[in-house]
């Protein structure tokens, strides 16, 4: 589809050439264009994050160790999108506390990869849990499944705040399902969470009002379970981003 009002082609999506008398038509620059808009527009950014980008991902200026760690984090994930698709994982788990930009960078290299016509779509983790639930019929014992085709087939899947409900046998079960089937048809899974693990580091044993003076935090693998965080491991690369501090409350870093 050609951009109408396209001032190369006007509108017709070719633009017409003569070499030694020989005429060829070639497709204009503004089809490539208009096709990634139109991917853009599918992949349900949010509108807080529409234009975000690593050109615009503010690194903090007054924190030189958060500086440094986001600027460590920053380079890992725009290599991936420079090498992607011939990536040695297909997936991205980017691991830390709010407010250190996850979903921001995230949200970048899903930009990128949809400006060069890769497909791709944002999911919350929490709400493509309910739309996929809401799909299912209690009285026929089955769904339209929209959501859940979409989160297998698409080719690229953002999925914000990974492990941010509570845990059912059914959320453990649809999320292993679809870790699993995208891990099995090496289909990219970018993915954020702010739940600690053992081996991507956060702290779990914190000081609390209790008896013991300490509990323990809830932890990815509570969250989606054994199978999902094993999967996870196997094709994502590990972004951690625990160093550095949460800049977004200091207004005086923006």
């Amino acid at each position: 589809m050609a951009k109408p009002d396209c001032k190369i082609c006007g509108g017709t999506g070719w633009t017409v050439s003569e070499d030694e008398g020989i005429s060829s038509a070639i497709r204009c620059t503004c089809v490539a264009e208009a096709h990634a808009e139109q991917l853009e527009t599918q992949a349900q950014i949010p509108k807080n994050y529409s234009d975000a980008s690593f050109e615009n991902f503010l690194l903090p200026q007054n924190n030189p160790v958060s500086r440094t760690e986001l600027g460590k984090v920053m380079s890992i994930v725009r290599g991936y999108t420079r090498e992607y698709p011939a990536v040695s994982k297909p997936g991205l788990l980017l691991v830390g506390p709010p407010g250190v930009g996850k979903t921001h960078l995230a949200l970048a290299a899903l930009r990128v990869l949809i400006s060069r016509g890769h497909e791709g779509i944002f999911f919350d983790y929490q709400n493509l849990l309910e739309k996929i639930r809401a799909g299912y019929s209690e009285a026929l014992g089955t769904s339209s499944r929209e959501a859940y085709r979409v989160a297998l087939e698409t080719e690229i899947l953002l999925l914000d705040d990974l492990g941010a409900h509570r845990v059912t046998d059914w959320v453990e079960d649809t999320v292993t399902a679809i870790i699993t089937y995208r891990y099995n048809h090496k289909k990219p899974l970018i993915a954020t969470t702010n739940l600690p693990d053992p081996d991507m580091g956060g702290v779990i044993l914190e000081k609390s009002g209790l008896p013991t003076g300490h509990s323990y935090k809830t932890t990815l693998e509570e969250r989606v379970g054994a199978r999902a965080r094993s999967r996870l491991f196997e094709m994502c690369t590990v972004v951690r981003m625990w160093a550095a501090a949460d800049y977004r409350i200091k207004p005086a870093q923006r």
